[in-house]
């Protein structure tokens, strides 16, 4: 499943998260919640909302050719496993997210869950909106940037 749209939430007072109803069929065979790389200077940092599946492609693509014992590979590795979490949707339709990943994408209750292709993501409303609008405004340059392939 692609996932795709951007949907204004609240966090409970558990942490708990209600997951979209168009994604609940997607998630009903188990949940990775995990940490988000950021790469880009200033853009917030947000937990992923994977499928097992989706998950361990996604970890072993970008840990596939790099050396087992790299200290680059061991940090990343770390960061992938250390700050994932299996869980699985309540009969409720919510996932709880773990206290240090509350920590690590600043969440508060009001957030913010979109649609990132291969997982959803969550982030701290306010901070999204502010990173959105930059975004919205770079576009032109991104994809300028990426050159003309036809």
């Amino acid at each position: 499943m692609i996932f795709r749209g951007t949907f204004e939430h609240a966090l409970d007072a558990k942490h708990r998260l209600t997951v979209p109803s168009k994604f609940r069929a997607a998630l009903a065979g188990g949940v990775v919640l995990a940490a988000s790389p950021e790469t880009t200077a200033g853009a917030p940092r947000s937990i992923a909302v994977w499928t097992p599946e989706a998950y361990d492609a996604y970890t072993s693509a970008a840990l596939a050719g790099l050396s087992p014992i790299s200290p680059k590979a061991r940090d990343l590795k770390r960061f992938f496993f250390n700050y994932s979490h299996d869980t699985e949707l309540d009969s409720a339709h919510r996932v709880m997210i773990p206290t240090p990943l509350m920590d690590y994408a600043g969440l508060d209750k009001d957030v913010v869950v979109t649609g990132s292709g291969e997982c959803l993501e969550v982030f701290d409303r306010a901070r999204y909106a502010d990173y959105s609008e930059d975004v919205l405004i770079r576009v032109p340059d991104i994809a300028a940037s990426l050159g003309d392939t036809a």
